[in-house]
C-alpha cells in the first residue's frame, strides 16, 4: 500500500537515558557529584533497560519523589520522562491517587498541579493510541492520506521493510475500515495479513466477517472481493504483504456501510 523507500526501524521506543545537568548545573561546584548524577545514576542505572523498562523506572521515580515530598521542578522532569517513556494520562492519574492513600493527600495535590501542566495537551484520544502503541513493537506511522478516499475513519501507515517484499504496519482507529476492494493478478498476487495488535474484522464478499485478533494470519486470494478494519470499540493494526504476481492491480469499490458495519459483535 505505499512506495515509501524510506522503511521504518521496528521499535522507535527508547532503550537508554542521557543526563547533563549535573555537569550543567553542578560541574564546577561539586564535580564529582555531577560526574555520579550523569555518568552513574542516569547513564548505568537508568540505562538497565534489559532488568527494568524506562517506562517501569519512571513510575518508580515519580513514586519514590512524591512519597519523600519532593514536589519542585525534579518531579515535574520526571514527570514529563514518564509521558516521553509511554505513561498516559489515565494512567498517572491512577498512579497518583494510589499513591495518595500511602504517602498523603497533600503531596498528590501537589503532584497533580505538575502532572496536569505535563499532560496539558492530552485528550482521551491521543491516551488510547499511546495505550495502544505500547501494545505492539511497530510504529504506528503517519495518517495513510493517500488512500484515505478508500477509508471510512482515520487509518495510519508505517513502512517496515522495502526489501525482497513490500510490508506495510497499518493502524485502524476504532471503527476504521476500508472499502470493499480486489487485489487483481492474472497469476500470483493477493495479499497476506498478519495481525499484531488491537481487535478488527476480515470479510469476504459473500461470506461472514472473521474476527482478527493478534497473531492471526489472513491469507487473501487474488481477485477476491474484502475488506478490513477495525472493530467499534477498539484499535487495530496489522502488516500487510503483496506477494508478487503478474499484471497486478488494486481495485477499489463501495465503502462498508454503517448498517453491514453495525451488525458485527
Amino acid at each position: 500500500m505505499s512506495n515509501s523507500q524510506n522503511p521504518t526501524k521496528l521499535t522507535e521506543k527508547p532503550t537508554e537515558m542521557h543526563q547533563t545537568a549535573g555537569r550543567q548545573q553542578l560541574g564546577d561546584f561539586a564535580p564529582k557529584f555531577a560526574e555520579l548524577n550523569d555518568d552513574v545514576l542516569f547513564g548505568e542505572v537508568w540505562s538497565r533497560t534489559d532488568k527494568l523498562a524506562l517506562r517501569d523506572r519512571s513510575i518508580v521515580t515519580v513514586t519514590a519523589l512524591v512519597s519523600s515530598g519532593i514536589i519542585d521542578s525534579s518531579l515535574k522532569f520526571h514527570l514529563m520522562e514518564a509521558k516521553k517513556n509511554g505513561v498516559t494520562r489515565t494512567e498517572i492519574a491512577e498512579i497518583l491517587t494510589q499513591i495518595a492513600f500511602y504517602a498523603g493527600w497533600p503531596k498528590a495535590w501537589g503532584a497533580f498541579r505538575l502532572a496536569t501542566e505535563v499532560w496539558n495537551d492530552s485528550s482521551d484520544k491521543a491516551d488510547a493510541r499511546e495505550k495502544f502503541e505500547q501494545e505492539m513493537i511497530f510504529p504506528i506511522g503517519d495518517p495513510n492520506d493517500a488512500y484515505a478516499q478508500y477509508f471510512i475513519g482515520q487509518s495510519y501507515l508505517a513502512p517496515v521493510s522495502t526489501e525482497q517484499m513490500n510490508i506495510a504496519n497499518v493502524t485502524f482507529e476504532p471503527g476504521c475500515r476500508n472499502n470493499w476492494h480486489v487485489h487483481h493478478a492474472t497469476k500470483g498476487g493477493g495479499q497476506l495479513l498478519i495481525c499484531v495488535a488491537g481487535t478488527g474484522w476480515y470479510q469476504e464478499w459473500g461470506k461472514p466477517a472473521r474476527k482478527l485478533r493478534p497473531g492471526d494470519v489472513v491469507n487473501i486470494p487474488a481477485n477476491v472481493k474484502h475488506w478490513h478494519g477495525a472493530a467499534k470499540d477498539s484499535w487495530f493494526a496489522h502488516l500487510a504483504m503483496a506477494p508478487d504476481g503478474e499484471n497486478t492491480s488494486n481495485e477499489w469499490l463501495e465503502p462498508v456501510s454503517d448498517e453491514e458495519y453495525g451488525k458485527l459483535e
